[in-house]
């Protein structure tokens, strides 16, 4: 999730204080704060009976609210408590339930090359495809950089040319790109007859790799 003052911040934790209520697990009479597992009893509790690295002021300030003082914490409790009562945007909830990242294309840019390498099976296939591909780019970019190409030059050059072969090589040792995905971005035709192109061309290279024996 990106950081504070552009909304993102405000909009996943009023979503994570308001799930209680959405769960059913608080009954209309009950305040918010009566659930225990929240993290909004931090935020409405006093300097010195909360843990040093809540960022109070982070929070408050995307509601508008610039004290952490007794009065604009009762007043953070009404204005949670009030939005309890207000129906659901489903829409703009739509990216905090499906999505695994909130905020604008450099942020989940910069996330993507954070994670890189570290993800588990745990994590979602939308995320390791993603990262997947953000690997790519960078190693098409390179490439192509390397080659003096541009983008067009992927178009217009053959499917069977070497050097594509060669950034195709590259993309499948290493990232997870499926041969598809290799096959559509790098113009090799068919997902068939770019693997049998990169299969034919690895096997090539891998023999001029290998050390000649001498009898």
């Amino acid at each position: 999730m990106e950081g504070s003052g552009n909304g993102y911040l405000r909009t996943v934790c009023d979503y994570v204080h308001l799930n209680p209520v959405r769960a059913g697990l608080l009954s209309a009479k009950e305040r918010l704060l009566a659930y225990p597992w929240s993290s909004l009893g931090w935020y409405l509790a006093a300097p010195q009976h909360r843990p040093e690295w809540i960022r109070v002021d982070r929070l408050l300030g995307e509601h508008g609210l610039e004290e952490d003082t007794a009065s604009v914490r009762e007043e953070f409790e009404r204005r949670m408590e009030a939005r309890r009562m207000e129906e659901a945007d489903e829409e703009s909830l739509k990216a905090l339930r499906r999505g695994w990242c909130l905020g604008g294309l450099d942020f989940r840019k910069r996330m993507l090359e954070e994670m890189e390498g570290s993800l588990g099976e745990h994590h979602s296939g939308e995320l390791r495809r993603e990262t997947a591909e953000a690997r790519a780019e960078r190693i098409i970019a390179e490439e192509l950089g390397r080659l003096g190409w541009t983008e067009s030059d992927l178009a217009s050059r053959r499917k069977s040319d070497p050097r594509k072969l060669a950034i195709g090589e590259r993309l499948r040792k290493e990232t997870t790109l499926s041969i598809k995905g290799i096959a559509t971005r790098l113009q090799l035709g068919t997902s068939k007859s770019a693997n049998a192109r990169l299969h034919q061309w690895m096997g090539k290279t891998e023999r001029s790799r290998s050390p000649k024996v001498q009898f």
